[in-house]
């Protein structure tokens, strides 16, 4: 364990006792409280009569309700029903206690229990939720309500919750049936409306679906994309087929070295006979002039002939050419008598040339089809969105408002049903039986009386300390005051009133406390404390206390004792010039002392030596009392005197007045070397401790003595051992000063 936490334990230890020596010294108070209350309890106990209470039980859960079925959703029923079938404990208990069902009960009541009304009624009847527990040890709220009724007449308590029972019973039947008609009524007046949301709906979907000739926008929308995608995909493959075509065809003209037209030219009169024909004639007629020409002139008639007859077979085969081709004749004479003379090969490939032609342009007109029909495609789709937004916002308004129809249909035949099946399905947990004693219980009034006597007791035992200002211990002491604690002066006890113990002529009441050896023992010890805390000899010391009755003269007497006991050389005066109580103590005469002193130049002294227990002192008495105290203790006289007694004296010891109201003590404890504060417990004040401590805070005060201490530590039992030590303590008195 560390100091921290030792220190910590420490100071609970010393609050703890502090509590506990609180009520200890209090205790008076404590028990004349604890009596009282238990007295006002058992006298409470005895005239009361007696109590008695009957209780019920029920369960409020209705036979309706929307429960769910293994997880699924709520029945229809339980959605369009009135809400407040759902069982609210709280409520059902503020409805059972109202002020309806109780007129109900009071008039089933008022036949046999006349004098019974609805403020009785109410006072007596008590309505609380039963707690149970879930399967973890949980506490939850059940549906039972337990229902208890208090009374002085045991039968009358079972009868006042008998008629409750019906009550509640048939009022719960009651709404049940009104609650369940409510729902009804709601479902019949809702129908109408949902048909024409339902006939309105259907109309615009049916209005939307005429004027864009439409079925099913979200389908149609799909069919449109996917034949975009088709023609897009259709364009593609055409483009291909185009370039392929055109590479074909450019091929096929570079082999016939002749235009598509020309090609098809030859093709035709390749295959007309009538131009074969003619076209063999003309070579017959050239292949003839060209043997006359060899043989004769151009100017020859027989060349002339020949020269005619081939213009002739020409325009014969021109003419040929028109017939067979048409428009696209050849327009140059050597082209048509070349035209037709092509090979088997020539007209094949001029066949293909013609068809890669035709294909070609049929392919670009495919292309400028298809070109067409997207654009089509695409602008029929850019209308659909605005068109799936009509769509969508009309179909769900018609899907939703059949739903709602469907079901308001289906609850209100459920409803029906359930109408006619009845109300709550109350079920009684507990019958109400005779009523049972719950007071007056004389063991429980008694046990309560013990605990409130002590709490009020323990309060007011702290009201009374904490008003309290007095000093009632050595540590509140040493809490209060920033001086040593010089030491603890045992508390004696009282003495008999069988007069006082006189030894001889000088030793008188005070012997007894003195005779204590515990009480020297203690005083020894203040007086080693008093030597060991100054570094240089203590010549005189002022006893003094805040007020008068706390014992400083004793101790003064019991100091110089102990001093001298020490072999030393000790002078006690008696500086209260007011109130002088020294020479009653010792009984001496007080005719001359300190008073006369110091009002005259005598050097003679007035002190007189005693003797007490061996040891010998000088006593100085206070003298007759004069006109001003203040003038003669602050006289320049007063100092003189204490130099003289110093340097004659090992130890003075001044008995001074007490601080408050005079400055008599400030005034002599100035002349002295040190002074010392008496403190007795249970009769100083903190205020007045520290009114002192403050007052004495510009003289040399080495500490406090704590006199009267209750269970101070016992030093010696010396004399408690002899009879005559005994004879005395029964004897002991608290001398003040």
């Amino acid at each position: 364990m560390n100091k921290d936490s030792l220190a910590m334990a420490t100071e609970q230890e010393a609050g703890y006792g502090q509590l506990l020596s609180v009520l200890i010294r209090r205790r008076f108070l404590l028990l004349s409280v604890l009596f009282g209350v238990l007295s006002i309890a058992t006298i409470l106990t005895l005239i009361t009569k007696p109590t008695y209470k009957s209780s019920m039980q029920l369960l409020v859960e209705p036979n309706y309700q929307g429960k769910t079925d293994q997880g699924q959703r709520k029945t229809t029923e339980s959605e369009f029903a009135d809400s407040n079938v759902e069982v609210d404990i709280a409520t059902q208990i503020n409805l059972m206690s109202s002020s309806i069902l109780l007129q109900r009960a009071v008039s089933l009541l008022q036949p046999e229990y006349p004098d019974i009304d609805i403020k009785s009624l109410r006072k007596s009847l008590t309505l609380s939720p039963v707690q149970g527990q879930d399967g973890t040890g949980k506490k939850v709220r059940t549906k039972i309500v337990e229902v208890l009724y208090t009374d002085n007449d045991p039968q009358r308590t079972q009868n006042v919750l008998n008629a409750m029972q019906q009550v509640y019973q048939d009022y719960n039947l009651e709404q049940q049936k009104l609650r369940l008609a409510k729902g009804l009524t709601f479902i019949n007046e809702q129908l109408p409306v949902i048909k024409d949301r339902v006939n309105q709906a259907e109309n615009a979907l049916e209005l939307f679906r005429e004027s864009n000739n439409l079925i099913d926008p979200e389908l149609q929308a799909k069919a449109l994309t996917d034949a975009l995608n088709n023609v897009k995909q259709e364009q593609r493959t055409n483009r291909n087929q185009i370039v392929q075509t055109q590479s074909r065809l450019h091929n096929l003209q570079q082999q016939l070295a002749s235009t598509p037209r020309n090609a098809l030219v030859s093709s035709r009169l390749s295959q007309s006979q009538r131009y074969q024909n003619l076209l063999n004639e003309i070579q017959k007629t050239e292949l003839a002039l060209a043997q006359q020409r060899l043989r004769y002139t151009d100017s020859s008639p027989q060349v002339e002939l020949l020269l005619s007859q081939r213009d002739t077979q020409r325009e014969l085969l021109q003419q040929e050419m028109q017939t067979v081709v048409g428009e696209n004749a050849i327009a140059s004479e050597e082209d048509t008598t070349t035209a037709g003379e092509q090979g088997q090969l020539d007209i094949n490939l001029a066949g293909e040339l013609v068809e890669a032609q035709t294909n070609l342009v049929s392919l670009q007109a495919n292309a400028q089809s298809l070109a067409n029909a997207e654009q089509h495609l695409s602008a029929e789709i850019q209308k659909f969105p605005t068109l799936l937004a009509q769509y969508n916002r009309l179909l769900p308004e018609v899907s939703v408002n059949r739903e709602t129809l469907q079901q308001l249909m289906t609850a209100r035949q459920e409803l029906g049903l359930q109408l006619a099946r009845g109300g709550f399905d109350w079920q009684v947990v507990e019958q109400p039986g005779i009523g049972e004693q719950i007071s007056p219980s004389i063991k429980r009034n008694l046990l309560l009386g013990v605990v409130v006597g002590l709490t009020l007791g323990c309060f007011a035992t702290f009201i009374r300390e904490a008003v309290d200002d007095a000093v009632h211990s050595s540590d509140e002491l040493k809490k209060q005051v920033a001086l040593p604690l010089l030491g603890l002066i045992p508390e004696l006890p009282p003495a008999k009133p069988n007069g006082l113990i006189k030894l001889n002529k000088q030793q008188t009441q005070v012997l007894p406390m003195l005779c204590l050896q515990s009480f020297r023992d203690a005083l020894d010890l203040i007086y080693k404390n008093i030597r060991l805390l100054t570094a240089f000899p203590v010549k005189s010391l002022a006893v003094t206390s805040a007020l008068a009755g706390e014992g400083k003269t004793t101790l003064a007497l019991g100091l110089a004792i102990a001093a001298a006991r020490l072999h030393q050389k000790v002078l006690l005066i008696d500086t209260d010039l007011r109130r002088p109580s020294l020479h009653k103590q010792l009984e001496l005469s007080n005719d001359q002392g300190l008073s006369t002193l110091l009002t005259s130049d005598r050097a003679l002294p007035c002190q007189r030596r005693i003797q007490l227990f061996g040891a010998q002192i000088d006593v100085l008495t206070s003298g007759p009392t004069p006109v001003d105290p203040v003038q003669l203790l602050s006289s320049s006289r007063m100092k003189e005197m204490m130099l003289a007694f110093e340097e004659e004296y090992d130890l003075v010891l001044l008995d001074t007045p007490p601080v408050l109201g005079r400055v008599d003590a400030i005034q002599t404890a100035s002349f002295c070397s040190g002074a010392i504060l008496v403190a007795r417990i249970d009769r100083v004040t903190r205020t007045e401790i520290t009114q002192v401590t403050e007052m004495l805070s510009r003289t040399n005060v080495f500490g406090v003595i704590a006199n009267a201490v209750a269970n101070s530590p016992r030093y010696s039992s010396t004399y408690a051992e002899s009879p005559r030590s005994r004879f005395l303590l029964n004897h002991l008195a608290a001398v003040e000063s």
